[in-house]
Formats: structure tokens, sequence, C-alpha cells
């Protein structure tokens, strides 16, 4: 079977409502308190990224499962407006979708979600025509999806038996136990993406470079999302690192997803790892200019026209670390 789709995402999809100039703290006892805006919007770390990677023309599919109510209607229809393969959506007609609200400051925000049928995700729902006809398998939010754990490695080497590429985002763990079978599935795993928070608790290790490199040593090459800062990458022999550009920010939200789906991109092309992490850190940093998760996503060309100003120059003395 021909390559139909370029990326599978197989992840979380749910509406975020994202609130701009949240107060610090909240007031119980039924006061009220005002904020400076709101957006209703895509939300779920699978489903920004499936409009991030449908964004930058790639021929984006997406498996996940939604509530048959009103929040499930809205994702598929934004979805398959932004251009997402969106028949890989199973609908739960018993279960909610599930809901997240974001309270934005900034570049931080506080994130509270409801699961919904979050958790009813399995590896048996994910379409084997869609998994046979992709070049790289995605799976995001691994500690938001327990029942997909037990027979992910399973399906992430069924990609690799058809040829794909696999990564995984973990994303934040709630329980904050940092395992949940994760020992099983990294042999599995091409690309590892996690933020430096993520990649300290996983790893036991705080600092972001010696974090990439003990991650790297388990198997997958470990890219570490900083924020304003870049993002570094290990592929278990050298480190290497891009800062990020200069940008008004709206806020945070999905910034990392957008990444994810800039770094695939540049592998698509058959980029090595400096290109493709410009490429992810040109993406999430023009992400922020813009409320939610997808409404500041940017085309291939915007992005590429803020890559060549993050490649280190030739010469420059920048150290193996930046060696392309």
């Amino acid at each position: 079977m021909s390559d139909a789709f370029d990326l599978l995402i197989v992840g979380d999809a749910n509406p975020d409502v994202v609130l701009h100039g949240a107060p610090m703290k909240l007031a119980y006892g039924q006061a009220e308190q005002l904020v400076e805006s709101g957006a209703l919007t895509v939300g779920g770390s699978g489903g920004i990224m499936a409009c991030a990677a449908a964004r930058l023309g790639l021929r984006t599919a997406f498996a996940s499962v939604v509530g048959g109510d009103a929040a499930g209607r809205f994702m598929l229809e934004e979805l398959t407006r932004r251009g997402v393969h969106a028949g890989g959506v199973g609908v739960r007609q018993d279960l909610a979708t599930g809901l997240t609200v974001a309270l934005a400051r900034g570049d931080d925000r506080a994130i509270v979600t409801y699961p919904g049928c979050i958790d009813a995700l399995t590896a048996a729902m994910v379409d084997q025509d869609l998994l046979r006809g992709a070049r790289h398998l995605h799976v995001s939010s691994f500690f938001l999806q327990p029942r997909l754990a037990p027979d992910l490695r399973g399906l992430l080497e069924a990609a690799h038996t058809a040829g794909a590429g696999t990564s995984l985002d973990l994303n934040w763990d709630p329980a904050e136990q940092w395992n949940g079978g994760l020992a099983d599935v990294l042999p599995a795993v091409d690309v590892l993406f996690v933020n430096a928070a993520e990649a300290a608790a996983v790893s036991g290790v705080p600092d972001p470079a010696m974090a990439a490199t003990v991650l790297a040593a388990r198997g997958p090459l470990s890219v570490i999302k900083l924020g304003a800062a870049g993002a570094l990458a290990h592929d278990g022999r050298r480190l290497v690192r891009v800062s990020a550009p200069t940008v008004t920010v709206v806020d945070t939200v999905g910034a990392g997803d957008t990444f994810d789906a800039g770094f695939l991109c540049g592998r698509l092309l058959g980029w090595e790892v400096i290109p493709s992490l410009a490429l992810g850190v040109a993406c999430g940093s023009l992400s922020a200019r813009g409320a939610g998760g997808v409404e500041a996503q940017p085309t291939r060309e915007e992005a590429l026209a803020v890559v060549e100003g993050l490649l280190p120059r030739p010469g420059a003395g920048a150290g193996p670390e930046c060696a392309r």
C-alpha cells in the first residue's frame, strides 16, 4: 500500500477554553472574577499537533476518541476544517468529550482538565489501514491515556514493520508517578519529545542537557523543549541546541505540540537533527503569537522564513554542540 499520509497522530482530542489575564488565585464563595479575553478552540495535545502538521502541508491523519456530544462535534468539525483527516476519530455515544480550561498569564498557564473519554482510547481503536498507510506514527499524552499504554509498544512496532518512523510526547503526568509502563515502550520510540520539567521528572536529572543524555541512552533521539530558550536534542552521540527567535507572546498554549509538528516535518523532509530542531522551534515560537493552540500556527513558508536565522553559522566557533 502506498503512503496515504505523511503523519498519523494517535492521541487526545478535546476543546480548550483559554482565558487570558487570569487571577493568580481563584476566589471561591461565588465571587466573580473577570479576565481580559477568552477563546473556545481546538485542544488536546494530539488535536493541536494534528492541526499544526496539516497547516505545514503534511498529509495528516488523526486517531482519537470523542464523545457523542456538542464538544465532540466541535472537535470533529474543527479538525476537518483545518485539513486533518478525522476518519480515525471514534465517537462514543455513552461518554462525554474531555474539556480543558487553560488560565493563561503571558508565557505561563495553569491547566485544569476533565478527562472525559480521553482515557478511553486503546490501540485496538487505531485503524490498521491508517497505520500501514502512514510514513510516521506519533503518539501524544502518554500519561493521560492509560488504556493505550499496555499495547502501545505493539502499535509502535507495527509502524516500524510497515516502514514508518515513530515518536512519543509524554506531556504531564497528573499522578506525578512518571512510569505507567514507559520503560517498556521507549525501545520502540525513535523520537521522544518532552519539556524541561517532564525531562527532569522522567530522567531524575534537573539539568536539561544531562537529562537529554540520560534519556537518549534508553534508545530514542531525545528532544527537550525549553520554551523561550529554544530546544536541545541528543541522539546518543552528541548534544545539539537551537535558540528561539524573539516573538511577542500572547500565550504558549499548544506551543510544544506545534513544535513537535515542525520537528517531524523537518525529519519527513529528510533533514538532519539541527535544521529539524530549528523548524520545530520556529513553529512553536510563532504559534505563541495568538490566543489558544491553533490560531497562530504558521504555514511552512512562514516557519522557513524564521529557520535560517536560527541555524548556527559555519565557522562561528559555536563548538561541537552546534555542529551540523
